[in-house]
């Protein structure tokens, strides 16, 4: 799973990011370097949960490598699925007939030794060093630029007429270096604040209005959450966007010509001789009152990029609809198959399985594609199972497959997505993330009641999960969709869903220890499978496919693009 929006601090309190604090108990059991909590013994005596596991063990074996996004580790596991899919009676999807669907990408890694950000101001050059203040963004269109233009800071870079904010009031930002915070003020609802804190929403902003170089400052709340160390930690790391039909990259503007992202700690010298200092900015961003302003002098960014072109895969598998009328409307059930490959040895460990994340997922995908499969009858609308790629690198596979769906498939209509479900203590529910906004939170409830299972309101609203993960590509092409994930309830007294979770989230996820031996709920899992084709049958059945609710914040951005 990846989380661009919030900082990661937020995301493993399981608090708002508000400055609460989070109960001493809870945070003593799960801190980084704790033991597990009591694992529950893990009974798996039904076939269906043994059919997961079996695929677990498989999409997170060592052989996989860690299923890295353009590897032979990954192209084994999408091989896995293709042939999962065929064993269960699927028809075959993907391109030329084949279960594959082709997605280009461009690959780039920016070199922090070849790069430069230097502020030019009041007859002084202050030059900041790599890795220890800033890193450089990777560039996808030039392999080397060097930029120098005035820079205009510009909050955090949201126009929201409908909210009354605008942080670029009064601000010429044609031919000029956008200096820019993360986040959203916490005035904002989840919604709004989930669409403007995305770096993509920000960088649309600052392209409309002429931007040529972005500079990200990170705030001392930033890295109370993700330290600047694990930013440095990454930098090698490389970053990917979708390429077009004359293999330039998507989502990348060439307008942008360079951009770098700087250390908290070194924020005072973005804004040196400035009206404001970092710390005033600092607290004016968490009280919601920042103002843009001009900065005298110039900027100079200089970056190189390796940069070159990879192909990857999604796996397709259609289970057609039995009614002639509606066959030629598809639900797409995803989970994306890619994970972080080989990282930073942990304990002599570098291979970065991804058991939870998400092979897991995958795996519940496919019992609930056996499930539908080998049912008396099909949903009336068709079905298609998507294994996705590069959902690490920014739901890539996903947007591939919205913009380019199997001409079988039809119209997609709704979207049910499985990503990393931690269930490492047993429960008795299930949470549908964002089946609130459309009319999939009726289906939810029916296909609850026929499974026998609980459903629990999303716990953890401020993490807004519901534009986290593959689900949110779908979103933004209109289509109404939901994230099914674990659920929060315990099944008894000795486990607490929560603390587990927990846990997991401050020790392994994206770490080496995400592997099998991990206290997996395989029974919970099954029941997950079981809720999935439930849904898609009583959404592939209804007589109306699903349509977002009136006056929905994202039927009302996203709606008409579909």
């Amino acid at each position: 799973m990846t989380r661009p929006l919030l900082s990661v601090a937020c995301v493993l309190m399981l608090v708002a990011c508000d400055g609460r604090s989070e109960d001493s108990a809870l945070q003593a059991q799960t801190a980084p370097g704790a033991p597990m909590p009591p694992a529950p013994v893990v009974v798996n005596d039904t076939p269906a949960g043994q059919r997961i596991e079996a695929d677990v063990r498989a999409l997170a074996d060592d052989r996989m490598a860690g299923r890295e996004t353009g590897t032979p580790g990954f192209d084994l596991a999408a091989e896995h699925v293709a042939q999962r899919f065929a064993d269960i009676g699927l028809q075959p999807a993907g391109d030329e007939g084949g279960w594959f669907q082709r997605v280009p990408l461009v690959r780039a890694t920016a070199d922090p030794d070849a790069a430069a950000l230097s502020v030019a101001r009041n007859g002084r050059t202050i030059a900041l060093r790599a890795r220890d203040q800033f890193l450089p963004l990777p560039n996808f269109n030039a392999g080397a630029t060097e930029l120098t233009a005035p820079a205009v800071f510009v909050g955090q870079a949201i126009h929201a007429p409908e909210l009354g904010h605008d942080d670029f009031a009064g601000m010429d930002l044609d031919g000029r270096i956008a200096i820019v915070f993360g986040g959203a003020p916490r005035s904002f609802e989840p919604d709004p604040f989930a669409h403007y804190a995305s770096l993509r929403t920000k960088t649309e902003a600052i392209v409309a209005r002429g931007a040529i170089g972005l500079v990200l400052v990170n705030t001392v709340d930033d890295e109370a959450g993700s330290p600047w160390a694990r930013s440095v930690a990454q930098a090698s790391r490389p970053a990917m966007r979708l390429r077009d039909g004359d293999d330039r990259p998507i989502d990348a503007p060439a307008q942008l010509r360079a951009g770098a992202r700087v250390a908290a700690t070194a924020a005072d010298l973005v804004f040196a001789d400035g009206p404001r200092t970092a710390a005033e900015l600092f607290d004016a961003a968490r009280a919601g009152r920042l103002a843009p302003f001009a900065l005298p002098g110039t900027m100079t960014l200089r970056t190189r990029s390796h940069i070159d072109h990879i192909e990857s895969r999604n796996v397709l598998g259609m289970l057609p609809g039995s009614d002639p009328a509606r066959a030629a409307q598809s639900i797409v059930h995803t989970a994306h198959l890619d994970h972080l490959g080989h990282g930073a040895p942990v304990d002599g460990d570098a291979i970065y399985n991804g058991a939870l994340d998400n092979a897991l997922g995958v795996a519940i995908l496919i019992e609930a594609a056996r499930e539908l499969a080998q049912a008396d009858a099909a949903p009336g609308r068709s079905t298609l199972f998507a294994a996705l790629t590069a959902e690490e690198h920014g739901l890539l596979g996903a947007q591939w497959l919205v913009a380019h769906p199997p001409t079988a498939a039809g119209s997609l209509v709704a979207n049910i997505n499985i990503d990393m479900p931690v269930l490492t203590a047993p429960t008795r529910d299930i949470i549908a993330i964002g089946s609130e906004h459309s009319t999939l939170q009726a289906a939810v409830t029916q296909a609850a009641e026929a499974v026998g299972v609980d459903v629990s309101p999303d716990p953890f609203p401020e993490e807004v999960a519901f534009v986290r993960s593959d689900q949110y590509a779908f979103i933004r092409a209109g289509i109404p969709a939901l994230y099914l994930d674990a659920g929060v309830s315990p099944a008894n007294d000795s486990q607490n869903p929560k603390i587990a979770a927990t846990w997991f989230l401050r020790n392994c996820y994206h770490q080496p220890c995400d592997q099998v031996d991990l206290p997996i709920q395989y029974a919970d899992a099954a029941r997950m499978a079981r809720m999935s084709a439930a849904l898609a049958r009583i959404v592939g059945d209804a007589e109306a496919a699903p349509r977002w609710n009136d006056g929905d914040f994202f039927g009302t951005r996203f709606g008409s693009a579909r």
